[in-house]
């Protein structure tokens, strides 16, 4: 597995809009463990607003010395490897925020999740956002936007998806949904009513609560 670890260090984490959501979404006084952990602001974040045991495996070693400079608990480890060795509801809530799509084996990691934890949240940035189509279409390369900020020969991210496709894969794993955020460009949710479809076009990245089905 490819780290990411830099999209939440530095100035960048003021950007990650999802972060703050994600921790609303989790339990206070909950058991958690958040999966590329990066250099754990999601991490200080439950623990400081939600007071939740919180801990983290990431891949980077420049990551896990930003957390334990935090005070934080991260082992290193790999998603794609490490997972298997968890025993099954060691948590409340496992989180994979923005990593999905650097794994290798997205399905598997996905039911490692789901498996560890009696929920799991996962957030992703949606390939099939318009400004991504339209790069395509228009200038015929592969795009590079605020939330796939890589050059398709240095991407970390090897398994890109949309919100469809990702809808897909739950059905797949036979997870239950139960409950699914598209964010637009400027971080703002869109209506819980759209369609898949709309949000598939106009969500640019999303954050789905899953349990085991």
């Amino acid at each position: 597995m490819v780290s990411i670890d830099a999209r939440r260090s530095g100035p960048a984490t003021e950007t990650r809009v999802d972060l703050q959501l994600v921790a609303n979404l989790v339990a206070p006084k909950s058991r958690v463990l958040d999966v590329g952990c990066g250099d754990g602001a999601l991490l200080q974040l439950l623990t400081e607003t939600r007071g939740c045991d919180a801990r983290g495996i990431e891949i980077s070693q420049s990551g896990v010395n930003a957390c334990v400079a935090r005070g934080l608990a991260v082992i290193q480890g790999d998603a794609d490897a490490d997972l298997v060795y968890y025993p099954d509801d060691s948590f409340d809530y496992v989180i994979l925020s923005q990593t999905l799509q650097a794994t290798e084996q997205p399905k598997v990691v996905l039911e490692h999740l789901l498996r560890i934890g009696r929920r799991a949240i996962v957030s992703f940035p949606n390939f099939g956002h318009i400004s991504v189509r339209g790069g395509l279409f228009f200038n015929g390369r592969m795009p590079v936007t605020e939330n796939l900020a890589y050059s398709w020969f240095d991407t970390p991210n090897i398994h890109f998806c949309t919100i469809r496709d990702f809808v897909a894969l739950t059905k797949l794993v036979r997870a239950e949904t139960e409950q699914a955020i598209a964010l637009n460009h400027a971080g703002k949710p869109l209506s819980l009513r759209a369609p898949w479809w709309f949000w598939n076009l106009f969500g640019e990245q999303a954050v789905f609560v899953l349990k085991r089905g």
